[in-house]
């Protein structure tokens, strides 16, 4: 605890002053330390209230499908994960894109603090996915391209978690990251444009942008209370996890 003090005296700080100013302060890890600190239970309420009534909405509430029967409500799981596991990516490549280029200090803490995360989500996607192609195809696994693509996206996580988790020096584990990441980018459309690209057995998306949805209201609330929650759950661990990183820089360039 001793180790944080000089973090948290430096943080208050910084802290303070005009609005705009402020957000601009977020950028250092100390003051983002602090914010986090008191966001993180707000995230963190608003994405249990969200699963429990997204669950209920569509485990209780939402109507038996005509096709499939019951074993289409792992849509209120597998579709807020795919989702998600797709997003988090995005974003943590945008992170370490802003650490490469700009040097910023708080990016590549971002980008490591969301990437198990993501990893996460990729795993649900796909052990969900299993559970449902199984029923439904008839086979836990197909090598259609949308699963194969989501499947090389958890080997990308992977291989960023590893690879930064190898290099005892952080800045040079950074920089290594950051490549993977930004590498990885172009798989992110290739998972969600895969079914229009490529005869497969994956459905459509289950929300268009460009045209009306075609489940029923209920099903459709529970699945945007469900993505709500994963993101919710996604920022609060985030959050969590980006202030344990900078307690232990912090530690790490008082020792240096």
């Amino acid at each position: 605890m001793d180790s944080l003090r000089p973090l948290d005296s430096a943080l208050h700080r910084e802290a303070h002053g005009t609005p705009g100013g402020r957000w601009r302060r977020l950028a250092s890890p100390p003051v983002f330390h602090h914010w986090a600190g008191r966001a993180l239970p707000w995230f963190a309420a608003l994405a249990l209230v969200l699963a429990v009534a997204g669950l209920f909405v569509g485990f209780v509430v939402a109507p038996t499908d005509h096709q499939q029967g019951e074993v289409y409500r792992i849509i209120f799981i597998h579709v807020p994960a795919a989702w998600m596991s797709m997003f988090i990516y995005l974003v943590a490549a945008f992170h370490a894109a802003m650490g490469l280029v700009f040097n910023t200090r708080l990016s590549p803490l971002m980008a490591r603090a969301l990437a198990p995360t993501g990893a996460l989500f990729t795993v649900i996607a796909l052990w969900t996915g299993m559970a449902w192609g199984k029923p439904t195809w008839g086979s836990w696994w197909v090598w259609d391209a949308r699963l194969t693509s989501e499947l090389i996206l958890l080997f990308l996580y992977l291989g960023y978690l590893g690879l930064v988790s190898a290099i005892d020096d952080p800045r040079r584990a950074d920089r290594a990251g950051a490549i993977l990441l930004l590498a990885g980018v172009v798989n992110v459309p290739i998972i969600y444009f895969s079914v229009q690209w490529w005869s497969t057995l994956h459905q459509g998306a289950s929300i268009s942008f460009t045209a009306a949805p075609t489940m029923a209201r209920t099903m459709l609330l529970g699945l945007l209370l469900m993505a709500g929650a994963c993101w919710a759950y996604s920022v609060a661990v985030a959050l969590a996890r980006v202030r344990c990183l900078i307690a232990e820089r912090d530690a790490l360039a008082r020792r240096a």
